[in-house]
């Protein structure tokens, strides 16, 4: 079994874990950028889609939707620092956690588009009928700021963190995907990125499930 089909495993039976009431089961996936939490998400939401024989059992629900604007983060001095948390809208994020986990009405969400470098309005569906939701993003587990809440919104936590030169590499390889010098690439990655993934590895509480280098701790 390949890693990340041992993490996705790993997932589904915590998912499997939590006691079944009457509300929505909300799943959050943290971990620094880089770390996988995309891709864990898919396969997560694709194998409770698969097990329940349906498209809507569970849906993914990115937090990159909640970028800043380029224009409002020009005008605070901030798009050097983009990916950071103060360049998210943390009360819109915040509003939509509750929103869901409130559920009884289809919801829409913003979705981030790399190749425009920007969010678009309400290109996220979630039906009122979607009994489990899978949130990923860096910040859901920091215990600054407005972030600090977002932990008991979940049922169950989950915390990817590879090692820092695991990270380094795939952070290098994205920048190189966007069309950078291997110089400007390695620039991002030690830069920005680096930064924010060490300030989740450090400043994030303790999830249900660690996924790391040594495999599922529980």
């Amino acid at each position: 079994m390949t890693k990340a089909r041992s993490h996705a495993a790993a997932v589904l039976s915590l998912i499997d874990r939590i006691p079944r009431g009457a509300g929505r089961i909300m799943i959050g996936i943290a971990g620094p950028p880089g770390s996988g939490k995309s891709t864990l998400g898919d396969k997560v939401a694709a194998g409770l889609n698969r097990r329940a024989g349906q498209a809507d059992a569970a849906r993914l629900v990115p937090m990159d939707g909640f970028h800043l604007d380029n224009s409002v983060l020009d005008t605070r001095g901030l798009r050097a620092v983009k990916g950071a948390p103060e360049t998210f809208d943390i009360e819109g994020f915040a509003s939509l956690l509750r929103d869901l986990r409130q559920g009884g009405a289809d919801i829409r969400y913003p979705l981030f588009d790399r190749a425009r470098d920007r969010a678009v309005a309400s290109a996220g569906l979630v039906p009122a009928t979607t009994p489990v939701v899978v949130v990923e993003g860096n910040y859901l587990l920091l215990r600054t700021g407005g972030w600090a809440p977002l932990k008991d919104l979940f049922d169950a936590t989950v915390m990817l963190a590879p090692p820092i030169p695991t990270l380094e590499r795939r952070l290098t390889k994205r920048w190189l995907d966007h069309g950078l010098s291997r110089d400007q690439a390695v620039a991002r990655a030690r830069g920005n990125d680096l930064v924010n993934a060490r300030r989740v590895l450090a400043q994030s509480a303790p999830a249900d499930l660690l996924l790391g280098a040594a495999g599922p701790l529980f």
